[in-house]
């Protein structure tokens, strides 16, 4: 079992930054690959950022790349988003997940284990 708790969501300003941090319960957490993802109201759950279990290797839903960063420090058994240049359109309730196993990161399917959730409100 892995416990995500997801911080740092808040109300900012559009081009304004955020940095969300999800801290992880287990101290394998290096074990498991990370993403985050988002959902806004009446929308599906979708996928924003995925990290590999070293962080070696990243990848972004076309939405956010070039705004938003992933990075993970396995010491601190934590994942982070940095968010900049923000939009309103990324308003969303933002969730990290955890896989151990390979697959499609950018898949809600794949992950086993969720946060609780942060919000996100960027306004205009």
């Amino acid at each position: 079992q892995v416990q995500l708790v997801e911080s740092g969501g808040g109300l900012v300003q559009a081009g304004g930054s955020l940095r969300l941090s999800c801290a992880a319960s287990r101290r394998t957490f290096s074990n498991y690959h990370m993403g985050w993802f988002r959902q806004a109201p009446g929308k599906e759950r979708e996928f924003v950022a995925a990290t590999t279990r070293s962080g070696g290797s990243t990848n972004y839903a076309d939405s956010v790349k070039g705004r938003f960063t992933i990075s993970r420090d396995n010491a601190k058994n934590t994942v982070y988003l940095q968010m900049n240049s923000l939009k309103p359109e990324d308003t969303a309730v933002y969730y990290c997940a955890a896989v151990r196993r390979v697959g499609d990161y950018a898949a809600v399917d794949l992950y086993d284990y969720w946060g609780q959730g942060t919000q996100v409100t960027v306004s205009s």
